[in-house]
Formats: C-alpha cells, structure tokens, sequence
C-alpha cells in the first residue's frame, strides 16, 4: 500500500517577492467573487437594480447629442448623431468604471487589507471585472440599437476584443497610481471624479475627430481617444476613420502607465496594511 503523502505548508522568510505572481494566480478565485460582490452591493437596495447600468449611458447619449450634435452643430458624416455618441459613450465608460473602481479599491476594502494576506493587486483587479459586466450589458444594447439603424456588425467587430483590452490596460495603470496614493493621501479620492468630468469633454466620446483635421493631433494626445476610435471604427463597420497615430499614442500610454503603476504599486504595497 502506498504511503499517503500529507501536503505542508513551507513558510520562507524574505520568499513574498519570489511566490507573488504565482500567489497572485492562486487568489484569481478571490478576484471574481470580490467582483460579483460589489455588482450585488451595487443594485441589491436600488428600486431599478441593474437597470441603472443602461439608464445611465443612455441619458448621457441623449445629452451628448444634444450639445454636441444640435448646439454646436458638429458634423456626422451621414451617421445617426446618437450612434457616434454611443459608440463613443462605450469605452469611455467602461474606462471611467474600471478607473474609478481601481482607483477606490483598496480603501474600499480596507477591513480585508488590514486582516488577511493575499496579493493586493487582486483587488484593483477585481475592480476590472465590476467594469465589464457593466460594459458587456450595454454593449448589446449598442448593438440592437446600430441593427435597428441598419448597421450591421462586419469583420471590423473581431477587433473589438483588442481596444477593451487596451482601454482596461489604461485604466489599470492609472488606477494603480491612484489606488496606491490613496492609501497615503485621502485627496486623490476626489482627484479621480474631477479628472473624469473633465475627461468626457477632452475625449471625443461626442464628436468625430475625423472631422476636426486642425485638432486631431492635439486630441490624439489623448490617450483615450485613439480607444474611442477604435471603438466607434470598429462597431460603426469603419464608417469613421482609424487614426494610427493616435492609436501609437494610446498604446505606448497604456504600457507606460501599466509598467510603472505595477511598479509603485508593489513598492508601497507592504505599507498598505499599516497606513490604511
């Protein structure tokens, strides 16, 4: 008969920095049940429950429109205005949750940081999820919404995967500054709001920037916005213009910030527990 092997815990001194990506794959479980937990935190008191996640975007598609599209008149290309500002409102969204979310995350969840060990970058990473939930349900509205207009998706919506990707990388980045600075300085908990209410009218969430051929380049300074036109490219069937460059500019942003956010945030992450 075979000796049963009993399985030991080893704990090493001085080994966390060794076993952190591997422990950080071994919580990936955590990840997901912090990310179901705070979508029912979210709706669980709300009368309209999950139906906020499509009330919101479409009152602001109905606003952007307005402003952009009957008061200064921009132009459309012969796209319905409410579309351009839907395909445009999408990413910018799912960038503003996963920012916001990340950026809150770990005083959010200060009693777990405080009390038990596990790699904190599961938690900005949890927040992730949160903002693609969200993404994914008005994503098929978007879509039903561009069918009943005739717009039909082509080959052009394979691409779709790599611009969410690209706008989570730079929300996750950005997020890691911001989560991390929190911890230290409770100021950055009212920096993040300020900067995404600014953001919506800096980024070409409600006009073309196809359009604006003496701002494109100062716009594509934005990182966002070559997202965003991806994005519109890509659900709109390239009725709307790629611009590269812009898109070297998102990005070359995006593995700047994912780089150095990680960066900072594994330098202070040991003195989360304490300062928190």
């Amino acid at each position: 008969m075979a000796e049963e092997t009993t399985p030991h815990l080893v704990i090493e001194a001085g080994k966390s920095e060794k076993h952190y990506w591997s422990d950080l794959w071994r919580y990936r479980e955590l990840a997901g049940f912090l990310a179901l937990r705070d979508v029912k935190v979210r709706y669980k008191q709300a009368v309209l429950g999950a139906a906020w996640a499509i009330i919101q975007p479409l009152v602001q598609v109905v606003l952007l429109t307005f402003v952009f599209g009957k008061l200064a008149k921009m132009p459309d290309g012969g796209v319905p205005y409410p579309l351009i500002v839907a395909c445009g409102l999408l990413p910018w969204q799912l960038f503003a949750n996963a920012f916001s979310g990340a950026g809150n995350s770990l005083v959010g969840n200060s009693h777990l940081i405080s009390k038990v060990y596990f790699p904190r970058l599961v938690v900005p990473i949890a927040a992730l999820g949160v903002a693609l939930i969200d993404f994914a349900i008005v994503l098929v509205l978007t879509l039903i919404a561009l069918a009943s207009f005739g717009y039909w998706p082509d080959w052009h919506l394979l691409v779709l995967p790599a611009f969410v990707l690209l706008a989570l990388t730079i929300a996750l980045g950005a997020g890691l500054w911001i989560t991390a600075l929190t911890v230290r300085f409770r100021d950055f908990r009212f920096i993040t709001p300020f900067l995404l209410q600014i953001g919506v009218f800096i980024t070409p969430v409600g006009y073309r920037t196809d359009f604006l051929p003496n701002w494109r380049d100062l716009l594509a300074l934005n990182p966002l916005s070559g997202v965003v036109d991806g994005v519109r490219w890509c659900l709109l069937s390239g009725k709307t213009d790629l611009y590269i460059p812009g898109l070297g500019v998102s990005v070359l942003f995006a593995l700047i910030m994912l780089v150095t956010g990680l960066w900072y945030f594994r330098r202070t992450e040991r003195q989360f527990a304490d300062v928190i």
